[in-house]
């Protein structure tokens, strides 16, 4: 019975402690992918992207109408079709689908693999902005917002991390 009477006022002890040292602690939350998307530099490779693949997209959009079009005139003629050009309109249908699939697959694998590209280094960016905050604003702890279930706007220095990469970015621009 000792030991537990001891053993309880220990951890209550350690746990006050702990409570009152974090009490003083600066803690601050960020969304780090949020700052990075929202950041200029991150903007200007999503532009730079939608430029690049344009003709793609067009295509695909072009199918997709065709698609449409063609599902619409199942709908409309469906009924006075004959069979076997009902069967035609449908493969027809299938084989754009097909297409379209392959097509948004592929147009998306390019379209990550240049973000990757083109966002390479911005990670080394995005935690010298969080180390500029730290030093500048003394904070002890920050952490990932995701891994909190609420984070007041106090406290949550999302938008402070994306001013820094925008002022880093203009001026190595």
């Amino acid at each position: 019975m000792r030991n537990y009477i001891l053993r309880t006022t220990v951890s209550a002890l350690l746990m006050f402690v702990s409570v009152s040292a974090l009490a003083e602690a600066k803690i601050a939350f960020v969304n780090a992918q949020r700052a990075i998307l929202e950041s200029e530099e991150a903007r200007r490779v999503q532009t730079q992207i939608a430029e690049e693949f344009q003709d793609e997209q067009a295509d695909i959009e072009k199918l997709r109408s065709e698609g449409a079009a063609l599902v619409q005139r199942a709908q409309k003629d469906g009924e006075v079709m004959s069979d076997a050009e009902k069967r035609k309109l449908s493969n027809q249908i299938r084989e754009i689908e097909k297409d379209l699939q392959y097509l948004a697959e592929k147009l998306q694998t390019k379209v990550q693999e240049r973000q990757n590209e083109l966002l390479t280094g911005i990670d080394v960016k995005f935690n010298r902005a969080v180390e500029a905050l730290v030093l500048s604003e003394d904070y002890d702890i920050i952490l990932p917002r995701e891994n909190a279930i609420y984070v007041g706007d106090l406290y949550d220095i999302t938008r402070k991390v994306t001013e820094k990469l925008n002022e880093t970015d203009r001026a190595a621009n």
